[in-house]
């Protein structure tokens, strides 16, 4: 697995800083709209203002949430992991799909096929490219990123998913 954690790890932090800004901008709208003069209700039954109110609100709470998702990444320091390692922070794991009809062609449903994750304290469902491979962000509260944490090389674990999910074998830790 060649895999550059570093550059990975700066592109999910680049995608949060892009929805950070993009959301800021979307919730300054959206109160400056909820308190202007023509959000003032014109009836009992007009609830504009109340509507944009709770947008504005949901939009503060997210713009709140990226922040803090930017902060852990900041503060996250890249470690290094070797074969004899559990998967924890920071750690870029590769899952071989377990080959179903046991003739080591790989052809059963995906069987032989690598998945990778990337473990982060923030950033879960972001999915990045890297090396022709396809890398997705889970965080130690996803379902799969429990599943990883604590795993070592030759692990095996079932990954839930459509269909009943899937058996895989932790191949590789970086």
């Amino acid at each position: 697995m060649n895999i550059d954690k570093v550059a990975l790890l700066a592109e999910v932090r680049a995608r949060i800083a892009e929805d950070l800004a993009a959301l800021v901008g979307s919730q300054r709208e959206t109160q400056a709209g909820a308190t202007h003069e023509e959000a003032k209700p014109e009836s009992d039954k007009d609830t504009r203002a109340i509507e944009a109110s709770y947008l504005a609100r949901g939009l503060a709470d997210r713009v709140s949430s990226l922040r803090e998702a930017s902060a852990k990444l900041a503060s996250l320091i890249v470690r290094r992991f070797g074969e004899d390692d559990a998967v924890a922070l920071s750690a870029l794991v590769e899952v071989e799909v377990e080959d179903e009809d046991g003739d080591g062609d790989g052809d059963a449903e995906g069987g032989g096929a690598a998945l990778y994750y990337f473990v982060l304290p923030a950033g879960a469902g972001v999915k990045l490219r890297a090396s022709g491979a396809l890398v997705r962000v889970v965080t130690p509260e996803a379902p799969v990123g429990k599943l990883l944490l604590g795993r070592r090389v030759g692990d095996e674990l079932h990954l839930p998913g459509p269909g009943g999910g899937r058996e895989v074998v932790v191949s590789a830790l970086v």
